[in-house]
């Protein structure tokens, strides 16, 4: 979470390219919840993507984030006019005074749980949530195109290969990124305080697009230049441009990064992708995401 927290995070580009949350996915935490539907807590909230989706089924909805550029650019794509309802803060999911004891309904977080210290959140939660409230946390991990397992090993070894000198593999922050690859499994709601969990996974196939494990929740066909700017938003990458400030994109008038570099070796083994030429980045491919939703029930 360090990586998005710090001031040179381009939090625009990140709304701009990370993939939305299907219908789904919000059905699936709506049907599960119970009761009263007063008050949100959309925990790390990013761009304010959750917080919108979700408004209109809460009377207000208060979401927060660590990250002062991502408050600000959830501000900035939340209209009051348009969200009377949403509330954002500046605060970390450890630290939840502001909020009083019991009177949470549903407390959420996408793609952000994998970064909390539970030995704090998990008394903060159990204070705040009411008896019968509803914890609901979710994320995506790696991308994969299924109808192209050969571009997809690539894109796994420019994100997790070794030499680490030459890939982004050394520049992930654990354990959070390793939590979410294993599907948030390690995330255990405190049996004495949580029950009725559920876990709704996913793992994708590479045999085609109807090959994975599970309901698949997160897919979308994306264009290659989004897949490109959406690599560019992964934390791995921001890192490591941190590190290589000599190696500048084409976009940007350099001779390549990390991620023109592997663009080069996909197009080089996908003979569609390379017969497009200078028009590859409009091409079409099917991409799938690993996911997962967790879903507990305040005793």
């Amino acid at each position: 979470m360090a990586t998005f927290a710090k001031s040179t995070f381009n939090a625009l580009t990140y709304a701009a390219f990370r993939p939305s949350y299907p219908p789904a996915l919000f059905k699936t935490v709506l049907s599960y919840h119970r009761g009263p539907s007063s008050l949100l807590l959309d925990l790390g909230c990013g761009h304010g993507l959750i917080s919108r989706e979700l408004s209109s089924s809460f009377t207000r909805v208060l979401a927060t984030d660590p990250s002062n550029s991502m408050i600000t650019q959830a501000i900035s794509s939340t209209p009051k006019k348009d969200y009377p309802n949403i509330d954002f803060q500046e605060a970390s999911a450890e630290d939840l005074n502001f909020i009083e004891d019991g009177t949470l309904d549903m407390v959420v977080a996408g793609q952000a749980a994998h970064w909390f210290d539970y030995s704090k959140v998990w008394p903060e939660l159990s204070r705040k949530v009411r008896r019968g409230g509803t914890l609901a946390f979710w994320g995506y991990k790696d991308n994969v195109f299924p109808e192209n397992p050969e571009a997809s090993k690539v894109l796994d070894w420019y994100c997790y290969g070794k030499p680490y000198e030459k890939t982004m593999g050394g520049y992930w922050e654990m354990p959070g990124r390793g939590i979410l690859r294993d599907k948030y499994r390690e995330i255990v709601p405190p049996p004495e305080e949580w029950e009725d969990v559920q876990r709704v996974e996913y793992e994708p196939g590479l045999e085609g697009s109807g090959s994975g494990e599970g309901e698949v929740l997160m897919r979308g066909k994306l264009k290659l230049g989004e897949v490109e700017g959406y690599t560019r938003t992964f934390s791995a990458f921001h890192n490591w441009q941190a590190e290589n400030k000599d190696r500048k994109a084409r976009k940007d008038g350099g001779d390549g990064d990390l991620v023109d570099e592997m663009f080069d070796k996909m197009l080089e083994i996908e003979p569609e992708w390379k017969k497009a030429g200078e028009k590859w980045r409009d091409m079409e491919v099917e991409n799938q995401w690993g996911s997962v939703i967790l879903l507990a029930r305040r005793k």
